[in-house]
């Protein structure tokens, strides 16, 4: 797709066409790739099958948005510990992943508490984003003791994938899928069935 934007007046046009024609909008960014997703998450994945999925839709992400994946160390634990040692871990965690995300960064933290979505819901939330100027998104997913108060108030959003435990490992591989379905349904693809 070649674009010629003559004048101001011109791209205000081409602005307004795809405000009012959304799909044609992510088209046009999956040319450009203008959006960027960031998935800031703790702890280092060592399992190869998990890495390679990782990998697989990455790939496949590349033609919507350029995708980073943000890894910091998670903090040791005593085997049995108290609340407050728990609250402390998360703590200093929660600080490795804050330093991570920048202010202008539409942030979702995932938590067993966060709301639910469907994969469609999902998605039109993505689309809306990208329509409304959020063109940097940040997923977080903590530790296995869950996200600080510190970086869940930073979220703009806190979003669920079920009340079902998951390592958080498994975790990374079901929201890449999530956000290349989300990019799929807003492309028309039959990918979503």
């Amino acid at each position: 797709m070649t674009l010629v934007v003559p004048s101001v007046g011109g791209l205000m046009t081409v602005f307004f066409y795809f405000l009012v024609n959304v799909k044609d909008y992510l088209l046009f960014c999956s040319k450009l790739v203008c959006m960027n997703i960031k998935i800031v998450c703790v702890g280092k994945l060592k399992e190869k099958y998990f890495k390679d999925a990782i990998a697989e839709y990455k790939k496949r992400l590349s033609r919507f948005a350029k995708v980073s994946i943000v890894q910091v160390p998670d903090e040791k634990a005593p085997e049995k510990f108290s609340a407050a040692e728990d609250e402390k871990v998360k703590e200093i965690e929660g600080q490795r992943i804050l330093s991570k995300i920048k202010d202008k960064e539409y942030v979702y933290v995932t938590a067993i508490k966060g709301k639910q979505r469907s994969s469609e819901e999902f998605a039109k939330e993505i689309q809306d984003l990208a329509t409304y100027g959020h063109s940097d998104i940040t997923f977080v997913i903590g530790g296995s003791l869950g996200t600080s108060d510190a970086v869940n108030k930073r979220g703009d959003d806190l979003i669920s994938f079920g009340k079902l435990t998951m390592p958080h490992q498994l975790m990374r591989v079901v929201l890449i899928e999530q956000i290349y379905r989300a990019f799929m349904i807003n492309s028309g693809s039959p990918y979503h069935k």
